[in-house]
């Protein structure tokens, strides 16, 4: 059982998912068989979006589970001194605490090796074990895709969304990763099923192409909000971000950074968009801010620890003559 955490009516962001250990190479340009160094670091693409929007000071959650083991404590550590509740994170007999490795070769080569065998647990969480005062009242809801791939996790986000009601401010974070499919069909299948639940989806091109069957930005957008969704953002790489809502349609160009690890930037990109969101800024002003953040952690090794502050964001847009 989830052991109790605090004030559950206070959570700015409550996010669902994958957690784990990345370890890195700091030896870059080589293979995995050619590192001799590595470094290890909080990961998980629902727990790096946790953390990043706690580094622009919002009181956020994460709803995960880990091993009994030396790295489940060491997350259980790195949460509480990154500011992110781990009250709602609780440990599964049995299974070792994931760890993903990646290979580092910039600008665009970033390939990534998950272990999450037999089963990782964060896809154990359970319907009856969710915190579900704090689900409904969280000003944000953020979950992704990897938590519908296997049951009982799958059952447990369908829990989830019936509790909070399709409130504003529900994410779907498209996190598609093929390696944790069968099939891109089931994936889509599970996928339109969870837009029936949210009112916000972010993606990129390839993500969208899963959920709704287009990659075309503008036809993405279309099809995202046709689920019901009321803001849908797809994110074009080289090309920029666009962001749609029934009346409104804004696209921005990327942010010039140059390249150290992009695997992290999608992250902070979305830790910025639940900023954004809660202090009400229009569109354009959330896309330059997210962009930012992405580009500042793209520029950096790790992913958690690597995400900028509200401070340091708004420092580059100043510079860049921008609105923060």
């Amino acid at each position: 059982m989830v052991a109790a955490a605090g004030d559950t009516a206070g959570y700015d962001l409550v996010t669902m998912g994958r957690c784990g250990v990345d370890i890195y190479p700091l030896d870059h340009g080589v293979g995995l068989e050619d590192v001799k160094r590595f470094e290890k670091f909080l990961g998980g693409s629902a727990t790096n979006v946790a953390v990043a929007a706690a580094r622009h000071g919002r009181r956020a959650a994460l709803i995960t589970r880990t091993g009994r083991d030396p790295f489940g404590r060491y997350i259980h550590r790195e949460l509480r001194d990154f500011g992110v509740d781990d009250g709602f994170v609780a440990e599964v007999d049995g299974l070792p605490t994931p760890v993903t490795f990646c290979e580092i070769f910039p600008p665009d080569d970033f390939p990534l090796y998950f272990y999450r065998y037999p089963i990782a647990p964060d896809l154990m969480i359970e319907a009856e074990e969710l915190p579900l005062d704090a689900i409904r009242a969280a000003r944000v809801f953020w979950a992704t895709v990897t938590g519908l791939s296997q049951e009982p996790s799958r059952s447990a986000h369908l829990a989830a969304w019936q509790a909070r009601g399709r409130r504003s401010h529900t994410v779907l974070d498209l996190d598609y990763r093929p390696m944790f499919w069968p099939h891109p069909a089931e994936a889509g299948g599970q996928v339109a099923k969870a837009l029936e639940h949210v009112t916000v989806a972010v993606g990129n091109r390839e993500e969208c192409e899963v959920a709704v069957g287009e990659t075309e930005p503008q036809r993405a957008a279309d099809a995202l909000l046709e689920r019901g969704v009321e803001l849908a953002i797809v994110k074009q790489g080289p090309k920029g971000v666009l962001a749609a809502t029934a009346d409104e349609r804004v696209e921005v160009p990327p942010f010039p950074v140059t390249v150290v690890n992009g695997l992290g930037a999608g992250d902070a990109f979305g830790g910025a968009l639940v900023h954004g969101l809660l202090n009400g800024w229009g569109l354009r002003r959330i896309l330059r801010f997210a962009n930012v953040a992405g580009a500042i952690v793209a520029s950096r090794l790790e992913c958690s620890s690597a995400m900028p502050t509200t401070a340091e964001v708004e420092a580059v847009l100043a510079a860049r003559g921008q609105e923060g």
